[in-house]
């Protein structure tokens, strides 16, 4: 081949690879960007989920750190698989949590999952019942401190289950429904353990 035409091809083979770049930038925009979803200071998210969302614990051995990064101290350690927990705030890796306590603390994502639970904070049962109405039989009582899986909730009632038992809970008398930020995200982490 001779040089002008080697040079004729290279030249050729830059534009299709900046192209390319270009193209999959701007796709890669279109992708952030059709999200919508920013974290409470107006920043997108890095995962592009909402934030304030809920997950729960994946293991039954989670350390709270101060900071996203395994160079910050561990505040504590959680000791239950299935908690739910609410993301207030995010990095690539790091979720900063709101907990059941109200306590601020951030874990790694591998630690955390998409599945949904409920935990009844309160010291007394919370009915499970048959049907979404507060005169619908009571199948089930879940015990305070305890947590049950969450498939969905409508019209202030969220469905649950445990095992072969399905029933309602009033979304108000369970941990891992509501819609709001329970913390707030600039709250420094390893404050409000009750």
């Amino acid at each position: 081949m001779s040089s002008k035409a080697a040079a004729i091809f290279q030249s050729f083979w830059r534009r299709i690879v900046v192209a390319g770049a270009v193209i999959a930038l701007f796709g890669g925009l279109g992708v952030l960007t059709s999200a919508g979803q920013s974290m409470p200071d107006g920043r997108p998210t890095p995962t592009g989920l909402e934030v304030p969302r809920w997950i729960s614990l994946k293991s039954s051995h989670v350390r709270a750190r101060q900071g996203p990064g395994l160079d910050y101290p561990i505040l504590w350690e959680y000791r239950a698989a299935g908690l739910p927990v609410q993301v207030i705030a995010e990095t690539a890796e790091w979720r900063k949590i709101c907990d059941p306590d109200g306590a601020v603390a951030w874990i790694h994502r591998t630690v955390s999952s998409g599945r949904r639970s409920v935990f009844n904070t309160t010291s007394e049962e919370v009915p499970i019942r048959a049907g979404r109405s507060d005169t619908a039989s009571v199948r089930a009582r879940l015990s305070p401190r305890a947590l049950v899986s969450l498939d969905e909730c409508e019209d202030g009632w969220c469905r649950v289950r445990a095992r072969r038992l399905e029933g309602w809970v009033a979304q108000r008398s369970v941990f891992g429904t509501q819609e709001r930020a329970l913390c707030n995200a600039n709250r420094p982490a390893g404050t409000g353990r009750g």
